[in-house]
């Protein structure tokens, strides 16, 4: 029985190890994570770089930060990707490749807008770019996730989510500091069109992609129908929503609210600062090729560093000791970029100031994933994560348009040190409900033992989710996916 059983899981291994490598579907889901992450830094970091090294005012660059808000706000509009077809295209290729198809066009000409529009002359129109840019690819990524979740069973969930976020960091490198060395030689003109003919990675893939969505469309409709004589708004409203809501609140109680604020804090320092480290390196001197080289290629492998490390701490000290170590990390990382205002253009100041703040801000962002995933219930995971990372990047982001002011009034050693010292709060409220995941899942395991069902608990887990969960604002489910903090 035993040398039976033995033989069995070799079996399973060698056939999880061809599904791998022979699943076509394993290389279209790189391909359209590189689609994904693409446009992000071409209306974040590497847009702030462009605009500081085109002598746009510091003001003007904190609010040129508002353009990126699609990505937090996504899951506004997310059901109608799940509900709508493009026309004609649709009826053709599916309603996943059509949206796919037709996103990816638009991040494309609107990544030519931007190469075409000078900052000196039409920093209005460069605006606009960028925010179709943003609108377009926050809509992919729905798409992309949705098509994901249908392609593959929960067995393939974590080689596709692994894939895709592969693909997404490749992206990030080409996206940062390629588009850095490209400018540095050839002109930012140069550099976004080469962006814009990237996309075609992608708009490939969704062509060659197989139509997932056809039953997942009608599993939607059947799931949808709602009882006689229920308004089916109403209905459709109740469920997605306020369903998940009301469960959050009868779960935890009144505890909920300082929870929410906690969440809301968490990675406020980083957002806040993260739109003036550009405009830092521009007033010190560094290059672009030496910011694309250290904080573009170099950073992101100290940043995949100190998630790993997170991801340590969770499960060898457990959730509440790594929340309170994050809250003080991230923030006081800050204080590398106060240090770094007060030197002069050397490589080395640059690469410590980055490392320390990488590691750190990873590391946190770790923490409050495995927080929020651990604040979720089976059956509502995907709603609750998504209403919890949205309201995690919405307040931070929409405080980081008055940074420029900020920095303006105060310069920049007194700014940073601002941001480090908005963590002082979040790590006191750290203490008072950093332990909710963790009674939460205890209450979770309780019940769930009384019923019978321990396989849920063990997918509930917040170290458990913190290996395949999602850092990216408004990811769709936290056992689905894992993305960089920007």
């Amino acid at each position: 029985m035993a040398q039976s059983a033995e033989v069995s899981g070799k079996a399973r291994t060698k056939l999880a190890l061809r599904d791998i490598v022979e699943d076509p579907r394993i290389v279209l889901m790189l391909a359209l994570g590189f689609s994904s992450g693409l446009p992000l830094l071409l209306v974040l970091g590497t847009f702030s770089t462009r605009l500081a090294y085109s002598d746009v005012d510091i003001k003007a660059i904190g609010l040129f930060s508002y353009l990126a808000l699609p990505y937090t706000l996504k899951f506004l509009w997310a059901p109608l990707i799940d509900r709508f077809d493009v026309p004609v295209l649709s009826a053709r290729i599916g309603r996943r490749r059509s949206w796919m198809i037709a996103t990816q066009v638009a991040v494309a000409l609107a990544l030519s807008l931007m190469a075409t529009a000078n900052p000196a002359s039409s920093l209005v129109l460069l605006g606009l770019g960028a925010f179709l840019v943003a609108i377009c690819a926050a809509t992919q990524d729905v798409v992309i996730d949705g098509w994901r979740i249908d392609a593959a069973g929960t067995d393939l969930q974590g080689v596709m989510a692994a894939t895709s976020n592969l693909g997404y960091r490749l992206a990030l490198m080409c996206a940062g500091a390629g588009a850095l060395f490209i400018a540095d030689w050839a002109g930012w003109s140069v550099a976004y069109f080469s962006m814009a003919g990237l996309m075609g990675v992608g708009m490939i893939a969704a062509l060659l992609a197989p139509a997932f969505d056809r039953e997942h469309a009608e599993a939607l409709d059947a799931a949808s129908a709602q009882p006689a004589g229920a308004p089916a708004k109403a209905w459709s409203f109740r469920a997605a929503v306020l369903e998940p809501l009301t469960e959050l609140h009868t779960r935890l109680g009144p505890g909920l609210w300082a929870i929410l604020i906690l969440v809301a804090f968490y990675r406020m320092p980083d957002f806040i600062s993260g739109v003036m480290a550009s405009p830092l390196y521009r007033q010190i001197g560094f290059t672009l090729t030496e910011i694309g080289a250290v904080s573009k290629l170099y950073g992101i492998w100290v940043g995949i560093a100190g998630a790993f490390v997170g991801g340590w701490a969770m499960t060898r000290f457990g959730l509440f000791p790594t929340l309170v170590a994050g809250a003080f990390l991230g923030a006081a990382s800050n204080l590398s970029f106060s240090w770094l205002s007060y030197g002069g253009p050397e490589v080395w100041r640059l690469t410590a100031a980055i490392s320390i703040d990488n590691f750190c801000g990873s590391f946190a962002g770790m923490a409050l994933i495995a927080y929020m995933s651990s604040l979720t219930a089976p059956g509502f995971a995907a709603t609750q994560y998504a209403l919890f990372s949205s309201l995690y990047a919405l307040p931070g982001k929409l405080v980081a348009g008055t940074s420029g002011f900020m920095v303006a009034s105060y310069g920049y050693p007194v700014f940073f040190a601002f941001t480090a010292a908005v963590g002082i709060p979040v790590l006191i409220l750290c203490f008072f409900v950093g332990r909710a995941g963790e009674r939460s899942a205890a209450r979770a395991a309780a019940e769930t033992a009384a019923s019978g069902d321990t396989e849920t608990v063990s997918g509930n887990h917040p170290a458990g989710l913190t290996l395949a969960s999602s850092d990216r604002p408004g990811a769709p489910a936290p056992e689905t996916r894992m993305r960089p903090q920007t």
